[in-house]
């Protein structure tokens, strides 16, 4: 992996070239909470699929993630400071603008970077994502304390077991999660969402509990479509075929 340094943050990232033919238009991939780049975007095949469409891929470990630094202190955590992270890498690549998917997290990050840089951001594609990324507390605080349990089998609430599960899977710094999950608690408005007029997915499995209803988030966007991922939950809906048709499509028709 490649690195640098911006906005305080030491951060990795691959910058994967486009296969065959270049297109111009390179995408920016932000991943979700526990997950890192590898497992969001190479293992589901992401990568191969949009550089085969003749796009050049960024993607990058957030921080507190995967490779990149890891802090402790949850004021480091801001949703502000997440999304000038991929305007920074933006700077380093000397990339004008980019379409930029973010799945979950990624999403909410993605919002963020698209309200505070619109020029930056050519498309938003927010996979994952429904009204809980407006509406409601978001995830329990009760998943920080879940992060910091002395195991596993010490934890009883089904969302906090998965969360905890998932992070040991990634063997990710738990503790590091948990400062993430306790600064990370700034949501954009429906008002504020109405401002973001860039051409926009919601992509949603249909069973996504976690993130609410993709259609209710997308219709409080001036110019959104929303794709409802059949049969998926949050974690399974990442890799569907119907979800990368979808943006293939999204992508190639978008202005």
């Amino acid at each position: 992996m490649l690195e640098f340094s911006g906005q305080g943050a030491r951060l990795a990232f691959v910058d994967e070239p486009p296969l065959g033919f270049d297109r111009g238009e390179p995408i920016l991939l932000i991943h979700g909470f526990a997950s890192n780049h590898a497992v969001n975007w190479y293992f589901p095949q992401w990568v191969k699929t949009l550089t085969e469409a003749g796009r050049r891929v960024i993607a990058f470990d957030n921080r507190g993630h995967g490779r990149s630094e890891k802090f402790y202190d949850p004021a480091d955590y801001a949703m502000s400071k997440m999304a000038e992270d991929a305007r920074a890498l933006l700077d380093y690549l000397e990339i004008e603008a980019a379409d930029v998917m973010g799945y979950s997290m990624g999403a909410r990050i993605t919002a963020f970077l698209a309200m505070a840089h619109p020029d930056r951001v050519r498309s938003a594609i927010l996979g994952g994502a429904g009204h809980h990324l407006v509406e409601g507390a978001g995830l329990s605080l009760g998943i920080a304390d879940a992060l910091e349990a002395p195991s596993l089998e010490d934890l009883t609430d089904p969302i906090e077991r998965q969360f905890r599960s998932f992070a040991e899977a990634t063997k990710s710094d738990l503790k590091a999660l948990a400062a993430y999950m306790r600064g990370a608690r700034q949501r954009l408005s429906e008002a504020e969402l109405g401002q973001i007029a860039l051409p926009t997915l919601v992509a949603t499995g249909t069973l996504d509990d976690i993130a609410g209803d993709g259609r209710r988030l997308a219709a409080m966007f001036p110019a959104a479509q929303a794709l409802d991922i059949p049969g998926r939950d949050h974690n399974r809906a990442v890799g569907d075929i119907v979800y990368k048709n979808a943006v293939l499509e999204f992508l190639e028709n978008r202005p």
